[in-house]
């Protein structure tokens, strides 16, 4: 069971870090407890697994990254460990999925690949089939974006998560 100053720290957290000197203190002061306080609750929630990782989020779009491609990939279920390694190392991949095939949908593997321009998104699936000896494979363009958020947890009333109403 979680505290009230942990779901507050979640709701605080989901929304961002903040950009200043000193986020943590920042965050700190929104959740009503210490700098210290919250670096050690982010740990003791790392090392006990409540959360997997702790970065930075990059808007590929903003960055210039603006051809994005799903690449589904027809891997033998026994080479799925290794090709999701392989694949996953390239910078260019944001996420490596094995998933259950489907009658008349072959593909098991799901790779999300960014690029500056689809040339160069057809660069790195080829670099990938070329490593791993995976030629079957389809890429799929995204052509429109619906949405892209993070889940929120703890919200209050309003559907929100920080307190303060929606800032959308």
């Amino acid at each position: 069971m979680m505290t009230e100053t942990q779901k507050r720290l979640i709701r605080v957290l989901q929304h961002g870090i903040p950009l200043s000197v000193e986020p943590f203190r920042d965050i700190a002061q929104q959740v009503g407890t210490s700098e210290d306080d919250v670096l050690e609750q982010l740990r003791a929630w790392k090392s006990d697994g409540t959360i997997r990782r702790f970065g930075a989020i990059l808007r590929h779009h903003k960055a210039g990254y603006t051809a994005n491609a799903m690449v589904v990939w027809d891997v033998p279920d026994e080479l799925a460990a290794t090709f999701g390694e392989t694949a996953a190392q390239r910078a260019s991949v944001s996420h490596c999925y094995q998933r259950p095939r489907f009658e008349g949908f072959s593909y098991n593997l799901y790779t999300m690949i960014h690029g500056r321009s689809r040339k160069e998104c057809e660069e790195t699936v080829r670099a990938i089939s070329r490593a791993t000896a995976i030629d079957s494979y389809r890429v799929l363009y995204t052509t429109a974006e619906f949405k892209k958020s993070s889940p929120a947890y703890f919200l209050d009333e309003t559907g929100s998560g920080d307190g303060r109403g929606s800032h959308k």
